[in-house]
C-alpha cells in the first residue's frame, strides 16, 4: 500500500528546514528520525516504509543538507538539538521516540541528553561516543570526509563496497538505488556537519540517559567499528544492543528485518533508568 508522505520548509529564525511527515494513527509517540551526514531525507525512506505503517514517522534534512538552507556557521550538536525541539514545536509535537544513525546518532545522543522530557525512548545507530571513539580504517575515513560521493552518483557507486560495508559488497544495484535518491546541496553544509562534531563526545555523559535505549550495530561496519556501539550500550544504565548481521546501512538494506526488532521495542512498557546517587560511606569513630 504506497504510504503519504508530508512535506513542508519551515522557518526558524531564518534557517529553513524541509521536514517530511508521514501521518500516523498509532498510540505510540511520533518517531523522529535524524538521518547520517549528508544524507537527504529521501535516502530513508525505504526504512521507514517498512515500519508499522500507523506509526507517524517525522524526518527533516539537517541545515546543509538537500532541500534545507545552509547556514552562514556551522551548529554545533547542542545548537542542532535545540533546533530539532523548535522544530517539534512548530510542527506541534510533544513527546517523541528518537532514532538516530550514524552522524545522526551523535545529534540523538544529544537531543536525548538536553532534552529529556521531549525523548520517551532513543534507538542508536551504527554510531558512536564523538572524539573518544575507536576509528574505522584512515582509508575509509578519508572517503568520509569529502562530500564528493553526495555530489557526483558515480562516485558513490565505486566507494559504497568500502565504505558502507555488508550487503553494499554483494549488490552493486544498492549503490546505484541509494545515489539514484541523493539530492545534494553542495559542499559546505557536508562541511558544517562535519564541524558539529569537532572535538565532541558523549563518553562523559552517556550515563546520564535515562531512557530506555536500543543500540543497534552492524558487524560489517568500516565506518563505526562494533566496539563502539558495545561501548556506548555499556555506558547508557537502560540500554540493550542488537548486532546485525550487514553493515553500516543495515537500516536501509535490512530494512525488512531491523523494523519488527524496533517496533517491539518502541511498543515495551519499560520505564526509564533510576539513577540513585552514591550513598556516603558511615563516619568511623
Amino acid at each position: 500500500m504506497p504510504q503519504t508522505f508530508v512535506f513542508r520548509t519551515i522557518e526558524l529564525n531564518g534557517q529553513f528546514l524541509r521536514t517530511a511527515v508521514r501521518p500516523g494513527t498509532s498510540n505510540l509517540p511520533p518517531l523522529l528520525v535524524f538521518n547520517g551526514i549528508g544524507a537527504n531525507l529521501e535516502l530513508v525512506f525505504p526504512f521507514v516504509k517498512a515500519l508499522d505503517p500507523d506509526l507517524e514517522v517525522i524526518v527533516f534534512d539537517a541545515p546543509g543538507v538537500g532541500g534545507s538552507s545552509t547556514p552562514g556557521t556551522p551548529f554545533r550538536f547542542p545548537g542542532l538539538a535545540k533546533l530539532a525541539a523548535r522544530m517539534l514545536d512548530y510542527l506541534d509535537y510533544g513527546q517523541v521516540n528518537v532514532i538516530g544513525v550514524s552522524w545522526g546518532g551523535a545529534l540523538a545522543q544529544q537531543f536525548a541528553h538536553d532534552y529529556p522530557e521531549r525523548c520517551k525512548k532513543l534507538i542508536l545507530a551504527a554510531t558512536s561516543p564523538g572524539f573518544f571513539m575507536v576509528p574505522g580504517r584512515p582509508n575509509v575515513l578519508l572517503k568520509m570526509a569529502s562530500p564528493r560521493r553526495y555530489i557526483q552518483p558515480s562516485h558513490v557507486v565505486k566507494i559504497a563496497p568500502d565504505i558502507y560495508g555488508g550487503a553494499f559488497r554483494r549488490d552493486p544495484e544498492l549503490a546505484r538505488g541509494h545515489a539514484s535518491k541523493v539530492r545534494s546541496s553542495g559542499k559546505v553544509g557536508y562541511y558544517w556537519q562535519l564541524a558539529a562534531g569537532l572535538g565532541w563526545t558523549s563518553i562523559h555523559w552517556l550515563h546520564k540517559i535515562r531512557q530506555p535505549t536500543l543500540v543497534m550495530a552492524g558487524d560489517d561496519d568500516p565506518i563505526i567499528p562494533l566496539v563502539n556501539m558495545r561501548m556506548i550500550a555499556w555506558r547508557i544504565p537502560n540500554a540493550e544492543l542488537h548486532v546485525i548481521d550487514d553493515g553500516h546501512l543495515f537500516l536501509i538494506t535490512r530494512a525488512g528485518a531491523v523494523a519488527p526488532i524496533i517496533m517491539r521495542f518502541l511498543a515495551e512498557e519499560r520505564q526509564p533508568a533510576v539513577i540513585r546517587p552514591r550513598s556516603e560511606p558511615a563516619a568511623k569513630h
